[in-house]
């Protein structure tokens, strides 16, 4: 087993979070994958490029930077075992041979020293107890003036699925989303200026966060969208807290707040708000 201190994190993706992002991750990936081209376009990765892709979950995004370094290589990093699992299994059946992937800690790996040419994330680096030690390690797996980018969320009201949640308010406990704390989460590093903060702190230069958005789809209806929702984490730990009656309520709730949200076509859009961040490991 690798060195863990992120324990609390560690226990949380290979439980239950784990198997449900590993088995679910096509939606995950059609809620997140508007985010891929800014993400992979921001560290130009071609060629023979060397990748690292932190919390890479189940690794749609370390094959899409194999595949754009067909004569380069690309490491997925996570701590779940579940998600690791299928991400591999997803490469084998993809075809994707310059890829492979590693359970660890970004926080201790033991990474090559200056391996890798570009490390990216797509919401994977806010879960970090210790973030500026946490970017400060990658910056030493990346060679001198390697980049670094990845995405994260920006305020959670600019967050569809957030504002979905919150309507439950009333019927759930739903505060936590509007006052997210200080500690690892979702959106822990939702300000910019804690973003520049800690990436300094760390060592990098030539920082820019910009926001970007897109939309997901999340159900193929509103019921769908609810049900999917109300499954994931946040929305477990919110029914979990609420008896029977109380659980059906809000479900109808979040169905009808999300029929407002249909389509055409009947399925589930809403729109993520992000912050793309991008900064480089100094050259001397």
């Amino acid at each position: 087993m690798p060195e863990i201190v992120n324990t609390q994190q560690a226990q949380a993706w290979n439980g239950s979070e784990g198997d449900h992002w590993a088995r679910h991750q096509d939606r995950w990936n059609a809620v997140n994958e508007g985010f891929n081209e800014p993400l992979l376009t921001a560290t130009s990765i071609t060629g023979d490029c060397h990748t690292l892709d932190l919390g890479c979950g189940a690794g749609q995004t370390t094959r899409l930077a194999a595949l754009r370094a067909p004569e380069g290589r690309a490491l997925g990093l996570d701590l779940s075992a579940p998600m690791l699992a299928e991400a591999r299994t997803r490469a084998a059946v993809e075809g994707v041979a310059n890829v492979s992937f590693v359970q660890g800690d970004a926080q201790v790996h033991p990474f090559e020293e200056a391996a890798f040419d570009a490390a990216i994330s797509r919401y994977g680096v806010m879960f970090y107890t210790d973030p500026e030690k946490a970017f400060a390690n990658i910056g030493r797996a990346l060679r001198p003036g390697g980049r670094l980018a990845f995405i994260c969320p920006s305020a959670p009201e600019l967050n569809g699925w957030v504002t979905a949640m919150t309507s439950l308010e009333g019927i759930l406990p739903t505060g936590d989303f509007r006052t997210p704390g200080d500690g690892p989460g979702m959106f822990s590093l939702s300000a910019p200026e804690r973003v520049r903060s800690v990436l300094i702190a760390a060592g990098y230069t030539d920082i820019t966060v910009d926001e970007v958005t897109a939309y997901g789809t999340w159900g193929q209806d509103a019921a769908d969208a609810a049900d999917f929702l109300l499954a994931t984490g946040p929305g477990r730990h919110l029914m979990q807290q609420a008896d029977p009656p109380t659980q059906a309520r809000a479900r109808k709730a979040l169905t009808a707040h999300l029929a407002a949200h249909e389509t055409p076509d009947g399925t589930v859009r809403l729109l993520s708000t992000s912050w793309l961040v991008t900064a480089e490991r100094p050259q001397g």
